[in-house]
């Protein structure tokens, strides 16, 4: 840690010229967040601090919806109410240190294009929000560890039930499909196991591995269509459901044969909107 830190601080003690502005967020360890205090004030660097306590955008709350965050920020004493639409609170770290970033390069008022932000294509990108009110999303995740990580960014942005339609990719790694299957039923309230891309495996057989896995906390949703209809038709005002495993993927291999499948739109069509 200490060499990765010794590195990072590079880009501050040498690479970034003198007078230059700098960003760093309150999450940074104190240890290093003393050091680039030291690299700043010899280098007579512009440091903005934002984050939980900052100097330059202090944020006092983070308030998860099901379609993203309501931030609050303090900003020269001023208080500024914004709409994140990202879910995930490191996305609200991410989207501040950028705007501090913008606004210290020249944009006038970046935190005005917050509330106008589009996520990565895939990954946690809000598909569809339901007439009762209930957020879809699709994500990438497709390891024992990228669900974890996933459905815990989501669940505060819960208010009712927690959904995950989620399968294994064949011809891979068959030691991670249970234990996905775990992790979905434990940090999901309704787990959904289907289709990723079965490639050359019978797509049943993969099934049934990821469900072995789930202690009988999951069902069986079939081919990935009609898994995701049947999450959608279970969802209730405040439910937030999460398609996961191919993200961005435009295709879907089965047998050898990849066929057009992009989760997105297969969750648009299904409830009928063209965008979320």
């Amino acid at each position: 840690m200490a060499a990765y830190r010794a590195a990072k601080l590079r880009l501050f003690a040498e690479l970034l010229p003198e007078g230059a502005p700098a960003v760093a967020h309150t999450a940074l360890e104190p240890e290093t967040m003393a050091a680039l205090r030291a690299v700043a004030a010899r280098r007579h660097l512009s440091l903005a601090v934002v984050g939980e306590g900052g100097e330059a955008i202090d944020l006092r709350r983070a308030t998860p919806l099901p379609d993203g965050q309501e931030i609050e920020l303090a900003i020269g004493g001023a208080r500024q109410v914004l709409h994140l639409p990202l879910v995930g609170r490191f996305q609200a770290d991410n989207a501040l240190v950028a705007a501090a970033l913008a606004q210290a390069t020249g944009t006038a008022d970046a935190l005005a294009a917050l509330p106008h932000l589009h996520g990565v294509r895939g990954r946690l990108e809000r598909a569809a929000v339901l007439p009762n009110g209930a957020a879809v999303y699709v994500d990438f995740a497709h390891t024992p560890d990228g669900l974890e990580h996933l459905l815990a960014a989501l669940r505060p942005h819960t208010r009712g039930r927690l959904h995950v339609v989620f399968g294994a990719g064949g011809d891979r790694d068959p030691g991670k499909r249970p234990l996905m299957g775990e992790v979905c039923a434990r940090l999901a309230d309704v787990a959904v196991v289907t289709d990723d891309n079965p490639r050359s495996e019978e797509p049943a057989a993969i099934r049934a591995a990821v469900l072995a896995g789930t202690g009988g906390r999951a069902r069986d949703g079939g081919p990935r269509e009609a898994a995701i209809a049947s999450a959608l038709s279970d969802l209730t005002p405040g439910d937030v459901l999460v398609v996961a495993g191919k993200g961005h993927e435009q295709g879907q291999t089965i047998r050898g044969v990849v066929h057009p499948f992009d989760d997105v739109a297969v969750v648009r069509r299904l409830v009928g909107e063209s965008r979320p």
